[in-house]
């Protein structure tokens, strides 16, 4: 048998700190990444650099280049409007399982309460990493109070990408507080239990994202 890897707790962590690179832009789309530079700026060894780097490439979010390299995949506008047409769905099921739930499940409405207030927390000089953290985090409340692990199994190997289509929206000011405005929407209507008004407030919500999302990308593209 083959022998395991001594090191699996720190290429989880290069992993995740290569992935908040790219999310953020800080690794912007096109950027090519040298593993001996991304190694000593993390202050470890190729070895977990590179095996993190197979694991983004295997997930779309870099791409070979060149001898060995990589670099960072671009956002295709056509994939993303696809992603967010699934997670619209998804999220619509979810959000009316957890008005259905909320009444019963004390702990899942303590979390989504809590996810909520962290929301209102943000400034216009909220990190963009830190914007994306607490739409995650709203949105995987939902999917917790919807009491359906199928939901989260589903949506998990999505989310580095819409992670990174969330730093295209979020990254303007004016559309922050309109998200923050319809994930309010969202949470008063789980909240109050009502379901039909609770999945149709994350629809919408999932739509309006995947259309501005789409539309800023295009442009980015006509203008490249």
């Amino acid at each position: 048998m083959i022998p395991l890897d001594p090191l699996p707790n720190l290429i989880d962590q290069v992993y995740a700190r290569i992935l908040e690179a790219i999310t953020d832009r800080t690794l912007p789309p096109g950027h090519r990444i040298r593993q001996n530079e991304l190694a000593e700026r993390l202050g470890v060894s190729r070895q977990p650099v590179s095996h993190a780097l197979h694991l983004l490439h295997r997930q779309g979010l870099v791409a070979e280049s060149g001898r060995r390299g990589f670099e960072v995949t671009r956002l295709d506008p056509e994939r993303i409007r696809q992603l967010y047409e699934v997670r619209g769905a998804i999220d619509a099921l979810a959000a009316r399982l957890a008005a259905g739930r909320v009444r019963t499940d004390a702990k899942g409405r303590t979390q989504l309460e809590a996810a909520l207030d962290a929301g209102r927390t943000i400034r216009k000089d909220t990190p963009l990493a830190r914007l994306i953290a607490l739409d995650v985090d709203f949105h995987s409340a939902i999917y917790r109070l919807a009491g359906n692990p199928a939901i989260e199994e589903m949506i998990a190997p999505q989310w580095p990408h819409m992670r990174r289509s969330m730093a295209t929206v979020l990254a303007e000011l004016d559309y922050r507080e309109r998200a923050w405005s319809e994930h309010e929407k969202i949470a008063t209507e789980i909240l109050a239990g009502n379901a039909g008004a609770a999945e149709a407030a994350a629809l919408a919500h999932a739509q309006t994202a995947g259309r501005m999302t789409e539309e800023r990308l295009r442009a980015v593209d006509r203008a490249a």
